[in-house]
Order: C-alpha cells, then structure tokens, then sequence
C-alpha cells in the first residue's frame, strides 16, 4: 500500500505510514498520520510536520502532547519547523504537534478510554483502544527516527521546573540533556511502557523535557526550548549555528541522580512553602495541612537534601497527595560533562 491515501482540501496529505522516501526532498510537507478510528468509525489522525533538507542526514524527531492537557510541546515544535530551511538542512526533522490526538479535544490528561498513554507503549495490535493507538504510532512512525525529544508538561494541579529526564549514563542521551540548558536534569534510565522507553528499546536514544506548567502556553519555558532544541539540531549538523543556546540560557542546570516524589499521609487543605528550583536542606519546612476549620493537622519537612523539581499547586488535598517533585544532586563527578564545541 502506497502510504500517501490523499489530500485534504487544505493542502495536507493523509498518510497511513511516514514514508521519508516518498516525500520530496527540500520540502516542508504536512500531513495527517492515520492512528485509528473513534467510536463513530471515523479515522484518528496525528498532526506532522516533516521539514526534508535537501542533503542526507539524520533524522530528529519532536513529539508533543502524549498528555493531552501538556500543550507547551505544541507550539515548541511549530516554532522550531517554522524556522527551517528544508533547501539548507542536512537531515530530516519530524514533529508529530499532537500525539494523543483524542485526549487534546477532550481537553484531559488521558486518552479517549481513560488510559495514560505513556504506561502503555510499545502497545499491542490486538489490545485496549489505547494499546491499539500506541502501538500503530510506534510501527508507523517510529522507525523513522535516529534522535527523539519527547516534550511534556505538568499534570493539572501541579507545576514544574524546565527540566530534562535522560538517562545520563548514555552518552547520547546525556548530550542532548545538557545541550537544551534546562533548569534541572534528572538522570532516569527509560522505564518500560513509555514513549522514551520504547524508543531507546529501538536504539534511538531520547529525552524528556518537562516544559513547565499544563494546558497553559508558558512563553519564557517555549522560548528556552526552542533555543535547547536548535542546539540538538546544530550539534547533529542537521542546521547551522550554535551548540549550546544563547547566552542568557547558558547556565548550567542542576543534575541529579535520583528523584522522588513526596506525598501526604493526611487529608486536608494543603499549602506548599518553597518553589520550583529552589534548594532545600533536610528538616526545612516544605509543606502545611489544615482542616476545614483551619487548625494545623500536619507539617512536611525535607527528608534529605535536595532541589524542588516540581510542585502541587492544589490546595484540596486528600490523603496520598504528590506536594514536591524532590530531586536529589549527583556528585560533580557522577557523570562527565558534554563537551563543548
């Protein structure tokens, strides 16, 4: 089967399989990735943007909105193909702009049935609807690739830092991490049954990059990406430019071995004290519980040291409630630093 099916009347090719070679070289081409279908029968399809330089080189992909509600993704990856010249690239970037194309116009984290995406990859052909969407996004697209940043967000009720989870023992991986200049790295081998999982599991070495805060466009974190990502494609020769992105963004983040999170073990009405970022020392006051009629139930304090990651910003809070995203420093010889250009 040829896997262009057609042309929507706005000009976008409908596709069943991302095929690089079908498509012109020195082109910008859209398309809309066939996925599935709804409960009315009518065909799911990803948005993509593929930027097709004229010369060879490898392929980089973007994906964005594996949550629906993680929206800062979106407008990373319009602003990053928008300023490609396909006539002067060397390589082939791929940006799916919406990856859980459902979750999105429901305006919810999950998929259609419920389901979080991002536990369920590499799918399966046969199984739930959401092991069924994964699964044809991995055999049709995936393959493609040879780089991957995976672009997410915080979930509803919480906030985060600009930060980046790579598994730092790769060297790869590390590069990338350390080349988008976020806040905080977290150093986090690929679990199973996500995105990046399943991509490092096909040898394509990947990252995620947290980009603040959910179903919001948050301007200064897009911006920062965008600089972070053209320094993945400049350091793969892919464009022209710097390796490392502009000076005010050039501070280096915060590494860290490990993270966890903290949750509560009472139910109540909860205020978190420090914000993302900021540097905590073991038995700082971090977060307050209340009852409804304001008395003091509890008082979170810092088990270790650490940096606050990410954060509940919710204040009705039943027992078990995620508060910080604690993040826990490596040691400055723990992982050797990227080399610079």
């Amino acid at each position: 089967m040829h896997p262009i099916r057609g042309t929507s009347d706005d000009g976008v090719q409908r596709v069943q399989q991302l095929d690089l070679a079908a498509l012109a070289p020195g082109t910008l081409h859209l398309l809309r990735l066939h996925l599935g279908q709804d409960g009315l029968g009518r065909a799911i399809r990803a948005p993509v943007l593929v930027a097709r330089g004229r010369k060879p080189g490898p392929t980089i992909g973007l994906t964005a909105a594996v949550h629906g509600n993680e929206l800062n993704g979106i407008p990373v990856i319009h602003r990053v193909m928008e300023r490609l010249d396909p006539h002067t690239l060397r390589g082939t970037v791929v940006g799916v702009a919406v990856v859980n194309v459902p979750g999105l116009l429901l305006r919810q984290r999950r998929f259609a049935d419920g389901v979080d995406l991002n536990h369920v990859f590499p799918g399966k052909s046969d199984g739930t609807p959401a092991q069924v969407y994964v699964h044809a996004f991995v055999q049709r697209l995936l393959p493609s690739l040879d780089r991957l940043l995976d672009l997410h967000t915080a979930s509803f009720g919480r906030v985060n830092s600009l930060y980046v989870r790579a598994n730092m023992d790769d060297p790869v991986a590390r590069r990338m991490a350390l080349l988008q200049r976020p806040e905080i790295i977290v150093h986090n081998p690929p679990a199973d049954q996500t995105l990046r999982g399943t991509a490092a599991a096909h040898g394509i070495p990947a990252i995620t990059v947290e980009i603040g805060n959910p179903h919001r466009i948050h301007g200064d974190y897009v911006r920062r990406t965008i600089s972070g990502v053209r320094a993945v494609l400049a350091d793969q020769g892919l464009i022209r430019g710097r390796r490392k992105p502009a000076e005010s963004t050039t501070a280096m983040p915060v590494v860290c071995e490990r993270s966890h999170w903290l949750r509560t073990d009472v139910g109540g009405l909860l205020e978190v004290l420090p914000k993302v970022t900021d540097t905590v020392q073991k038995g700082d006051e971090l977060a307050r519980v209340r009852d409804e009629f304001g008395r003091l139930r509890h008082v979170y304090t810092a088990p270790e040291d650490g940096v606050v990651i990410g954060r509940s910003v919710d204040p009705v809070a039943p027992m078990g409630t995620r508060y910080i995203h604690l993040g826990i420093r490596a040691a400055p010889d723990r992982f050797r630093a990227v080399e610079e250009a």
